[in-house]
């Protein structure tokens, strides 16, 4: 099987320390190094917290967990995490079948992820004056 190798990362921030990017195309040996580039550059910039809307992205290989896999890490030894967001069927059975969604919060949506984020921060907050 032949794949494309277009991948287009957008890139919003909606609060501080967090970042959606939005993943359109494919993820796989060629594009997979892309994604985790720019992830670890973002969170080299400050934004620790990312969000990956996956509602675009067309195909995933072992290659795009290993990049997922690696973002986490990544993101956690920078105090940071990876969320993924509205992933496409295949890719949340994909993710299921590996135990790789087990390493990161898996939500229906970016809205979802966001408010997850936000709810956090605001709970941090709310603690780390008691």
């Amino acid at each position: 099987m032949t794949h494309s190798t277009t991948l287009v990362l957008t890139v919003r921030h909606p609060a501080d320390s967090l970042a959606v990017v939005t993943v359109s195309g494919e993820l796989d040996v060629e594009t997979a190094p892309a994604l985790r580039t720019k992830a670890v550059d973002l969170i080299g910039q400050g934004y620790a917290h990312v969000v990956l809307d996956m509602a675009p992205v067309e195909f995933c290989d072992s290659s795009g967990l290993n990049a997922l896999i690696a973002i986490v890490h990544h993101a956690r030894d920078h105090d940071g995490s990876l969320s993924v967001a509205a992933a496409p069927d295949q890719l949340t059975r994909l993710l299921d079948m590996t135990g790789v969604g087990g390493l990161m919060p898996v939500h229906a949506d970016v809205a979802e992820a966001v408010a997850h984020f936000t709810r956090g921060s605001a709970a941090e907050e709310d603690t780390s004056g008691v």
